[in-house]
């Protein structure tokens, strides 16, 4: 089962890496690394949720995972000196740490972090992998349920509502589907008041579980 990398650090570390840098607040949608780039540095996701995307040759956008607080993102980059393999967008508001390259490799050196970080990401290029064959194989409300459940398992949010601030255009674009197919698949659910939409366009998950079992069941 997938883990953060708080869990696979441990909380004694996890705390000795936030500590090297100060909290920044970053706003929904604003770019918190961009494919192609250097890796620079790494950051360490305090609280909210983030977009890993992947942009294709004619600029189509790929929604490949979510990730939520706990988590490092960009560290491959960093630790392979290669590009950046892909975007991230925060999904909400986010509170990150953003630890300069040579500061975290000095301090997976001091305390041999490397092979567990490394066996960490091999589990998450295979996550990658199954959301790409569920791309490839399975119909719209199944993609957009199993894209909305992630989110809602990753918000910062506990409650019982979860907000996704994401237009119908950006979730059809980044799971491979048409306006029109998402829109139609939100209605259904909207009018079984498993979700909702609000005026900035985004969506408020009220029931996940209800729209996952609807959209497995059309399959």
């Amino acid at each position: 089962m997938y883990q953060p990398h708080a869990t696979v650090i441990g909380p004694r570390l996890w705390s000795k890496l936030r500590d090297l840098a100060p909290v920044r607040v970053r706003p929904a949608r604003s770019i918190l690394l961009r494919q192609g780039d250097p890796g620079t540095h790494v950051i360490v996701l305090e609280s909210g949720s983030a977009l890993v995307t992947l942009v294709g040759e004619n600029g189509e956008r790929t929604l490949l995972a979510v990730r939520g607080a706990g988590e490092l993102l960009g560290e491959l980059a960093v630790l392979d000196a290669q590009p950046r393999t892909a975007s991230v967008i925060a999904a909400e508001i986010c509170h990150v740490r953003i630890v300069p390259a040579a500061d975290f490799l000095a301090f997976v050196e001091q305390h041999g972090l490397l092979a567990p970080l490394l066996r960490h990401a091999i589990t998450r290029v295979r996550e990658a992998e199954t959301v790409r064959l569920e791309l490839a194989t399975a119909p719209v409300p199944a993609r957009l349920a199993s894209a909305l459940s992630r989110l809602a398992r990753s918000a910062s949010a506990a409650a019982s509502e979860i907000s996704v601030r994401l237009t119908q255009a950006e979730l059809a674009q980044m799971i491979g589907a048409s306006r029109n197919a998402v829109g139609t698949a939100i209605k259904a659910w909207r009018e079984h008041g498993w979700l909702d939409t609000e005026a900035g366009g985004g969506l408020l998950i009220k029931d996940i579980a209800s729209i996952q079992a609807h959209a497995h069941a059309q399959t």
